[in-house]
């Protein structure tokens, strides 16, 4: 294959004692007529090998008819109202609905009529606690930007904003009605209805990226910040202290440790927090006294769960969610002392979580669940009765393929056992296979309804999600064990998932593709450039790939918590040692890859990729293509449906080609290969 050329600059950057070569820098600038015209080659590229993928098409019709299905939210209350998102088959973009008292809903905010384009999208929202005013914030082209804005529920005019630099900023209603606390550029900030935001009071000046909360009377406000390994984390009773200048007493602060925290109706501070319990515990304080000495514990740590969320009944029933070895479970207990009287009955073995309850108390729990066969669905939990039932399921009908998910239990290279998810249908012998991992920031990959896994395996692949170390499936350590100088266990854990599905006769290295998002894009990177020898191909999206330089771009200087700054001699030898850029080496024959980017990411800069995919074409000595998909108007999260359709059809198409199933149709004819509901069978 015949590449556009890239020049190499003699670029060499001499830092702590390290000669660090960038001869692609150029491509950083996307302004650069020369970068302009290269990225036109690469399109050029891609769409000409993209057009003769086998069954493109089909498998583009199978994932749209499955992401048909739709979607549904829980509800959140406010006063006599519930508000919730739903999408259905063939809407774009999730709808934000209310329930009125007197039961009839209706449509808030559907971002297809306010930008038919598709390029407007709905990033968070907040009604005030009597459920009469609504925060909402906008971005367009995917830059996360975001415009915050509100509205009057009932007249559906909007009565204040927007205000600008409101990137998924948490917001907290205060009582009248009138004022909220919301991020803005980093701080928090008191904004009054009616007042420009330039006349916003900032409550916390230091850029950080703060969380916000609020208890149920709007009396206690809590803030939270980032720290190294942790939050720091304060409460301000605003019953005794102005609005203006909350009175923020320290909870944590300089601790190691994660802690979310909220004042419940009794009066009791609960946290939730790793503090000396990696895998979590539930305390609860007097808020006069929030400091940890003074905390006790009502849920104790699990040695095998990890604790992740609670919610609180107007009974004194206390829900606790836990996942274990990354399957949900609920458990109820008494809420003044903590003592379990049962579990929540689930409707099978994957991911439940988003608890809500009234706002004014009541027996009920609603929550969503989903699992590998099974779109998201929202239930109900009676704690009167001790039933779960169902109480909104996804709006779509969808037929499913059968399938068969194993939990596997492998060694990484230190010897820590390390779990996998292996979905496939009923066989023997080597298949394709997608190997799909994270491994960072102590996200959990669980299981859940996916449009883009199941028509792989309806079409007779494998599709293994590994959940590796830096990761949250096993709590605090197993993300410290994956972070900072101990990234290269997210790798090793991700490599040997992949001898593991060789050695098992699952794959050969021939058949065997492996895929990243994000952070994940940074993994596939990591194996691809360590062990090119393992995989057939490869899908790298919206990377961190120059591990060197990630912090001079997008969201990179938040991140140096979880990956180190090259600022520091020592950290800039962790990230030397596993930089996807630096360690490409000229005349190795690498896998087939596709990197996609995209133009709106205002997280992690396509310039990632661009480096990447230069040097790769370069150095590669084998036939194998590397390709770079780049799409304009989106970014790093939130788009379209029809966009998200095309892109994991493309993803599919490109890695069905590399592997071997290329030739094999997305949906076959067998008798019995698809169901409507979840027959899903386990192995754990």
């Amino acid at each position: 294959m015949i590449y556009p050329p890239a020049d190499r600059q003699p670029v060499v950057d001499h830092l702590h004692g390290h000669v660090v070569p960038d001869p692609y820098r150029w491509l950083e600038d996307r302004e650069n007529p020369a970068t302009r015209g290269w990225l036109a080659a690469q399109d050029d590229l891609w769409r000409g090998h993209a057009a003769a993928l086998p069954r493109r098409d089909e498998w583009r019709a199978r994932v749209s008819e499955l992401t048909d299905a739709g979607t549904v939210g829980p509800p959140l209350w406010r006063g006599r109202r519930r508000f919730f998102l739903r999408r259905t088959a063939r809407q774009e973009h999730a709808v934000l609905y209310t329930i009125a008292p007197d039961g009839a809903e209706e449509t808030l905010i559907d971002p297809m009529e306010i930008d038919p384009s598709g390029l407007t999208t709905l990033d968070k929202w907040q009604p005030d606690l009597d459920g009469r005013l609504l925060a909402y914030q906008l971005s367009r082209f995917g830059d996360e930007r975001s415009e915050l804005r509100v509205m009057d529920v009932g007249t559906r005019q909007i009565v204040d904003g927007p205000i600008d630099r409101c990137r998924y900023s948490p917001m907290a209603w205060l009582p009248d009605g009138k004022s909220f606390y919301y991020v803005r550029s980093r701080q928090v900030c008191l904004h009054r209805l009616g007042t420009p935001a330039g006349d916003d009071i900032v409550i916390c000046g230091a850029e950080r990226s703060y969380g916000l909360g609020i208890s149920y009377n709007g009396r206690w406000l809590t803030v939270s910040a980032p720290s190294d390994g942790g939050n720091d984390l304060w409460l301000a009773d605003l019953s005794s202290s102005s609005p203006d200048r909350p009175d923020l007493r320290v909870i944590q602060e300089g601790v190691d440790a994660v802690t979310v925290s909220t004042v419940g109706r009794d009066g009791r501070l609960y946290l939730l927090t790793t503090l000396d319990a990696p895998r979590g515990r539930l305390c609860v304080a007097d808020p006069a006294r929030p400091r940890p000495e003074h905390w006790l514990d009502l849920v104790g740590p699990d040695p095998e769960a990890v604790i992740g969320d609670f919610a609180i009944t107007g009974d004194s029933v206390l829900l606790v969610g836990w996942t274990r070895h990354a399957i949900s479970e609920i458990s109820v207990h008494d809420l003044r002392t903590g003592e379990r009287r049962g579990e929540v009955p689930l409707p099978g073995l994957g991911s439940a979580g988003g608890m809500s309850t009234r706002s004014g108390g009541g027996h009920e729990v609603w929550f969503t669940y989903t699992d590998g066969v099974t779109p998201p669905s929202v239930h109900r939990y009676d704690v009167r009765t001790g039933q779960t039932s169902l109480w909104a399921s996804a709006p779509g009908t969808v037929e499913v393929p059968k399938l068969q998910a194993r939990q596997v239990v492998y060694p990484s290279a230190d010897g820590t056992a390390v779990r996998m998810v292996v979905l496939a249908r009923p066989g023997t012998g080597p298949r394709p296979t997608i190997l799909y991992g994270y491994g960072g920031f102590g996200l959990s990959l669980t299981p859940s309804y996916s449009s883009y896994i199941l028509p792989w395996v309806e079409a007779g692949g494998i599709f293994a999600l590994a959940q590796l170390r830096g990761g949250g499936e096993e709590g605090a350590q197993w993300h410290r064990d994956g972070m900072l100088d101990r990234k290269q266990n997210a790798f090793d854990d991700f490599t040997a998932a992949a001898e593991k599905l060789i050695a098992d006769g699952w794959t050969t290295a021939g058949q065997l593709g492996v895929c990243g998002e994000s952070n994940g894009g940074l993994l596939v990177g990591a194996a691809v450039t360590q062990r090119p020898d393992l995989f057939a191909a490869a899908v790298c999206s919206a990377p961190l790939l120059d591990m060197v330089r990630y912090e001079r771009s997008g969201l990179g200087p938040s991140w140096r918590s979880e990956y180190g700054s090259a600022d520091d001699p020592e950290q800039l030898g962790w990230l030397l040692g596993y930089s996807p850029y630096h360690r490409v080496t000229d005349g190795v024959d690498y896998p087939a890859m596709l990197l996609t980017t995209f133009d709106g990411d205002s997280r992690v800069d396509p310039m990632h990729a661009r480096k990447m995919c230069a040097a790769l074409q370069r150095a590669t000595s084998g036939p194998r293509p590397v390709l770079l998909r780049h799409e304009n108007g989106v970014g790093h999260g939130s788009r379209s449906v029809s966009r998200s359709v095309d892109l994991a059809a493309d993803m599919l198409a490109f890695l069905a080609a590399h592997t071997g199933l290329g030739d094999r149709r997305p949906a076959d004819d067998q008798t019995g290969d698809r169901q409507g509901t979840n027959d899903q069978a386990h192995d754990r």
